[in-house]
């Protein structure tokens, strides 16, 4: 879909396939109100008739009313308009979008005239675009009947304030936001036999074509090894696939300026290895890249956003697989930082290769390392699917991913990575275990993570209960991309 910004217009005289108009339960907005005169109250008695409640997100489709040149008036609700958050301004653009009839081609919205609580008027504007492109993702690549996506360009009617650089620079920042949510989409729905480690090293190939400021280095499994990451190599060596650690180092801020360090957790399918899984929802494992999907993402709305800063994407891609070389629990091996780990459970995996590949990145001398995974089980029945676990010991850190996930609508929960759990990843054999017993499993894991950090600022997003949904809606939901892009957006502002 295509946007295009103008300023006031008389609604009733625009030619176009579509007019989408707010109403709140106090009444209809001001197009509303101008539509219903031109029509000598048509509008309103049809809303009337339809007993339309103006329910945060419901639509009503009005036709062919009197005076009008549009032939379809999409009248979408608004709830209470001192409620109206941005939160649900993105729930009622989405129900837009899919009300939309696939034949209509050009839309008009002035869904901009609605007073967000918590939005100024171009963020209104990003939401809008955001949530319409988040809505109207598909992914049928492997069908072989696809739905008509015929082209639509969606007018948004602004005030004149915005109907200018600051407006158009709101509408490209939605635009980078639904870019890289959708390509972290796109990567996370790929079967496993399509996307593995030798696939993602392509794709970041792929985004460094003809980015003079974005280059790539992949280390292979030999390079890994001459490195000393064991613990990576412990979680590739059961697969047919070459594990990979893919780097996209990104230089759009001044030289010298320290990198923001992303490092995702690129499990392209996960069997759980010599711990195998329950056969049950084992289809869902292709969903343990995610991590990985998200970096990529954020990359790909950096790139869309030109944004003025030094970003280094690391991607720690591996196979989980069961073989006669597969590791097995009660193995010891050593990591990249010479830390000794005991492989009690092969299945916590994603620490492993995550531990090795957040020494690695001490080489940037980051100003911050973030590192994004779906890595435990324990998250999703503390936090369920609504947040992410969010693990800091830097409270200014924590603070600003907390207020960057409030700003984009895609919410962390700070999570304790206190020294008093370390005891529980304690090992009689080597200088930790790989996991600390049954209880408070995701806490145990970030405090695996913080052994390989010591050396700089750090967070660990713990994505296991957001990166996907399942049932009848199943499918990866690209976050945290929208989080992390803000975060690097507040960091430009600074």
């Amino acid at each position: 879909m295509d946007f295009a910004l103008l300023p006031a217009v008389n609604a009733a005289l625009v030619s176009a396939d579509t007019l989408i108009i707010p109403m709140t339960t106090s009444g209809l907005t001001n197009t509303g109100t101008a539509l219903d005169t031109a029509s000598h109250g048509q509008l309103s008695a049809t809303i009337k008739a339809a007993n339309f409640e103006a329910k945060v997100g419901q639509t009503l489709l009005v036709y062919q009313l009197n005076n009008v040149s549009c032939p379809v008036i999409m009248v979408v609700g608004a709830g209470d308009s001192k409620e109206l958050t941005g939160r649900s301004l993105q729930k009622l653009c989405a129900s837009a979008c899919k009300a939309l009839n696939n034949k209509s081609q050009t839309i008009y919205s002035f869904l901009s005239e609605l007073s967000v609580t918590d939005r100024n008027n171009s963020q209104v504007i990003s939401d809008i675009v955001r949530a319409t492109l988040e809505a109207s993702y598909r992914f049928e690549q492997f069908k072989s009947k696809k739905t008509d996506a015929t082209a639509k360009t969606m007018t948004l009617v602004v005030g004149q304030e915005l109907a200018n650089n600051s407006g158009s620079h709101a509408l490209q920042w939605g635009e980078a936001l639904a870019t890289g949510l959708n390509f972290a989409r796109d990567l996370g729905n790929l079967p496993p036999n399509v996307c593995h480690p030798s696939y993602l090293a392509d794709q970041a190939a792929a985004l460094a074509k003809g980015q003079r400021k974005l280059s790539v280095e992949v280390l292979g499994e030999k390079d890994m090894e001459k490195l000393g990451m064991g613990a990576f190599l412990a979680v590739s060596k059961g697969s047919e696939q070459e594990g990979k650690l893919i780097v996209m180092n990104y230089t759009g801020g001044k030289k010298g300026d320290k990198p923001v360090v992303l490092v995702g957790k690129g499990i392209t399918f996960d069997t759980g290895g010599i711990s195998i899984k329950p056969a049950a929802a084992m289809d869902e494992m292709k969903f343990d890249m995610c991590g990985a999907a998200s970096v990529f993402g954020v990359m790909k709305g950096i790139l869309a956003a030109k944004l003025p800063l030094n970003v280094v994407c690391v991607v720690a891609a591996a196979e989980n697989m069961p073989s006669g070389k597969a590791t097995r629990p009660s193995d010891i091996v050593t990591t990249m930082s010479g830390q000794t780990v005991e492989i009690l459970n092969t299945d916590a995996e994603g620490r492993l290769v995550l531990c090795d590949a957040l020494t690695y990145v001490k080489k940037y001398d980051p100003a911050i390392v973030i590192d994004i995974a779906t890595l435990t089980g324990a998250c999703v029945v503390a936090l369920g699917k609504v947040v992410s676990g969010l693990f800091s010991p830097s409270d200014s850190l924590a603070n600003d991913l907390l207020q960057a996930g409030q700003q984009s609508n895609d919410r962390v929960w700070r999570m304790p990575v206190l020294d008093d759990y370390q005891e529980l990843l304690d090992s009689p054999f080597a200088d930790m275990g790989n996991i600390g017993g049954p209880n408070g499993g995701a806490i145990t894991a970030a405090c695996f993570l913080a052994r390989f950090t010591k050396d700089y600022t750090w967070a660990h997003l713990d994505i296991a209960g957001t990166a996907w949904l399942s049932g009848a809606q199943k499918g990866a939901t690209g976050r945290p991309v929208p989080l992390l892009l803000e975060y690097l957006n507040s960091r430009v502002a600074r």
